[in-house]
């Protein structure tokens, strides 16, 4: 598995955990980061998506809102609010990830741990982000 990938994968794994127990952010990484070994790569790439994301919620979840309709933010699967967290999170602030790979790989995530819809119910509401901010820049993400 290639390592953002795998950063991905936990960091989803981490934002799941503490969307549903109610935990602190240090319980959910403790719970999920065993399988990367502190320093390497993916652990610091996993950790710029858990903080990004949690630093940003309230923007990337009025983002998703806005692109996906009659759904709020409450009303989406758990799994699926939170790929597309990481995803548009991805699509706002990393700019060395093309949107391609960024798409692809939440669309794989929501197939893997969401529900039988959850990859066409992800690509319709990312593709419909990436068109409205493929003409604006994006920031960087500190890694």
């Amino acid at each position: 598995m290639n390592i953002r990938r795998k950063a991905r994968e936990t960091a989803l794994q981490v934002l799941y955990r503490v969307d549903i127990a109610d935990i602190s952010l240090g319980e959910g990484f403790e719970a999920e980061m065993e399988e990367l070994a502190p320093g390497t790569e993916a652990r610091r790439y996993c950790e710029v998506l858990v903080h990004g994301v949690l630093d940003n919620r309230r923007k990337l979840d009025s983002t998703i809102e806005r692109y996906s309709e009659n759904w709020t933010i409450e009303r989406m699967a758990v799994v699926d609010r939170n790929v597309l967290r990481v995803a548009v999170y991805e699509l706002q602030y990393c700019k060395d990830i093309p949107y391609k790979v960024i798409i692809d790989e939440a669309v794989e995530l929501a197939k893997r741990f969401g529900s039988d819809e959850s990859g066409a119910f992800i690509n319709g509401i990312l593709d419909k982000i990436r068109k409205d901010i493929d003409e604006k820049p994006r920031s960087a993400a500190k890694f």
